[in-house]
């Protein structure tokens, strides 16, 4: 009796211990499901937020503007136009109305209707004169011979399509007709391709065609058929290697006075090169992309590379120690440190992270990502004011505006980072900011430093756009040939010039400059005035 009452307390106190530790293994379940729980619904709104993002990429609009209106995606654009130039037109007449009934001066301003614009006065004219017939130009009452008091005059655009004719260079030949010898002939006229029968204004068009206005030399060549000049796609391709080849020396000269610039701007996108010795057709290669020089002698160089590496950037870059702004890859991290760069970050590529973030809201809501776009568009609005002062006024203004904005957003980052999910869209947006905010905030301290790297994305912008028409190169001779005339193309219209007249005043002077000349004479701002950039 006395030992089965002894053993009561030790069964209860370890029946105690065990239900103590079957509700802790329960509640580390729970924690446990929790922790699941969370996670799976993380990957599900990150799951959302990629399906939302996907959709707006592929049928909204291409655009960061805070709010785009409805009428921009109509497919009936020009029918909307003009109801709506009907409808401004007839508020203005009721507005002139309601004026003159309540004793009111009518309103001044222009009414915003559509209408045929002024053709430039540049373009030349060609006149045409409408005469009365003989028998009309007679009084009907006294048969008195009308005389001429006036005129009205017309204009209407005229177009004379691409004409191709043919440039028959005849060298005469001269000798002695006593002794027969010492046969002469003029020199033969210098070519850019000595070997091919293309002139430099056909390079020159057939280079803007595709690298300007991305026209395949598939249809240029089907273009050249309708014009009566059967140019096979291979010739074409050839030619314009072959011209990228011998424009090096002017690239090179190009680079020299890019590297002298006090702030360069750089860029990567990526280019498909078919046959490359060890590497698949499928390998991605990449096009990069420096930008900088002072108003007027803009400079924008193209160079092709297999790689994304930081190696690429130390080449292309070499000694160079002034300003470098990018966008937040990491690849160009081995040159700044190297060469002591001052590394700018770009304010347009975090304001776009949260431009994504503020499409997969829900919709009528506003959130922690209409705040941030708030503030960056507070910081672009400086930068307009600021955009033609000289750098110290520049970042005297930046320090009474912009300080204070930034010092706004930081505060805002700390509390906001770990309050959401980091691979949320938001959360990617704020650890962008986060780990990009000493190159975003370095324009700061210095007023040559600009917000963003736009600049570079606006002249890469061109060949991403013919990359879409031409996909892919087949050779790398091909790709550097294609970096070297869109260099000449970009940079002569950073400088406000024609890129078909820059490149058909390289292509005939170039082959006219011996070894020894100076290739500073085919710059462009050496060629013709350029305008302030």
């Amino acid at each position: 009796m006395t030992s089965s009452v002894s053993s009561s307390p030790d069964t209860v106190s370890r029946l105690q211990r065990q239900v103590q530790s079957q509700q802790e293994e329960i509640a580390q379940l729970h924690r446990l499901m929790a922790k699941k729980e969370a996670q799976w619904e993380a990957a599900k709104q990150s799951l959302f937020e990629q399906f939302r993002l996907a959709i707006e990429r592929q049928f909204g609009p291409s655009t960061e503007k805070y709010r785009v209106e409805q009428g921009d995606l109509l497919i009936n654009e020009a029918e909307v136009a003009v109801d709506d130039e009907e409808e401004a037109a007839d508020e203005d007449d009721t507005t002139s109305t309601d004026a003159s009934l309540a004793g009111e001066p009518a309103p001044t301003q222009r009414r915003t209707r559509g209408g045929r614009v002024a053709l430039p006065p540049e373009l030349p004219r060609v006149e045409v004169v409408h005469e009365l017939p003989e028998a009309s130009r007679h009084c009907d009452e006294d048969g008195s011979e009308l005389k001429v008091i006036g005129e009205e005059v017309c204009e209407e655009l005229h177009v004379v399509p691409a004409r191709i004719e043919v440039i028959r260079h005849v060298r005469r030949q001269y000798a002695c007709p006593a002794c027969e010898e010492g046969v002469q002939i003029a020199p033969a006229p210098a070519k850019l391709l000595p070997k091919s029968n293309a002139s430099a204004t056909l390079l020159a068009y057939v280079a803007t065609a595709k690298y300007q206005d991305a026209l395949p030399l598939y249809r240029q060549s089907q273009i050249f058929a309708r014009h009566g000049a059967e140019i096979p796609r291979n010739t074409l391709a050839r030619w314009m290697v072959q011209a990228g080849q011998r424009v090096t020396p002017l690239i090179e000269a190009l680079r020299r006075h890019l590297l002298q610039a006090p702030l360069i701007h750089m860029d990567e996108t990526t280019l498909q090169v078919n046959q490359e010795a060890d590497r698949a057709a499928s390998s991605p290669s990449y096009m990069w992309l420096q930008r900088g020089g002072p108003p007027g002698q803009q400079i924008v160089l193209f160079d092709y590379d297999v790689s994304r590496s930081g190696r690429v950037p130390v080449r292309l870059l070499g000694d160079y120690t002034g300003r470098l702004v990018t966008d937040g890859y990491e690849g160009y991290a081995e040159v700044v440190r190297r060469n002591g760069i001052t590394h700018a970050g770009c304010w347009a590529h975090a304001r776009r992270k949260f431009v994504e973030a503020q499409t997969v809201q829900p919709k009528g809501k506003t959130g922690k990502a209409d705040w941030a776009l708030n503030q960056i568009r507070k910081l672009y609005a400086v930068e307009k004011q600021a955009k033609a002062l000289a750098s110290e006024a520049r970042q005297a203004l930046r320090d009474q505006k912009s300080r204070p904005l930034i010092t706004q957003l930081r505060t805002w980052l700390d509390k906001s980072v770990n309050q959401v999910l980091p691979k949320s869209a938001l959360g990617k947006a704020l650890h962008y900011l986060h780990g990009q905010w000493e190159r975003l905030t370095r324009f700061l301290d210095d007023g040559l430093i600009p917000l963003d790297n736009n600049p570079a994305e606006n002249a890469i912008r061109p060949f991403v756009v013919g990359r879409k028409n031409w996909l892919f190169s087949h050779t790398p001779s091909g790709a550097h040939a294609s970096a070297a005339i869109y260099s000449l193309i970009e940079t002569a219209k950073a400088n406000g010039l024609s890129p078909y007249d820059y490149l058909q005043f390289v292509f005939e002077t170039l082959p006219t400059l011996g070894e020894d000349d100076e290739l500073d004479a085919l710059l462009p701002w050496q060629w013709k005035e350029t305008l302030p950039a």
